[in-house]
């Protein structure tokens, strides 16, 4: 079985996470009783369960730009008033 990711699994709300611990457990047991077919089958079903946290991941990461890019900007703007401030007081 794979694990996703700390951080993706840090984004799964408590039903999600749950059901993937669930899964994640009966993936073990059939890979304990040597039925990888059926673990291929679970397998496929916790990478569709995690696909919304993934998702909230990207926009989490895309928000984080935003916020960076605005702050750059307001950067930006200030140090050009105080170049402005600066030729005032000459």
């Amino acid at each position: 079985m794979r694990h996703c990711s700390v951080q993706v699994r840090g984004l799964l709300t408590r039903d999600e996470l749950d059901r993937y611990n669930a899964l994640i457990d009966v993936g073990h047991y059939l890979e304990a009783q040597d039925r990888y077919d059926l673990v291929h089958t679970v397998q496929k079903e916790i990478d569709i369960l995690i696909l919304p946290a993934i998702e909230r991941l990207k926009e989490k990461s895309r928000q984080r730009d935003r916020d960076t890019e605005e702050y750059l900007r307001r950067k930006e703007i200030e140090r050009q008033m105080a170049l402005l401030e600066a030729e005032d007081d000459e």
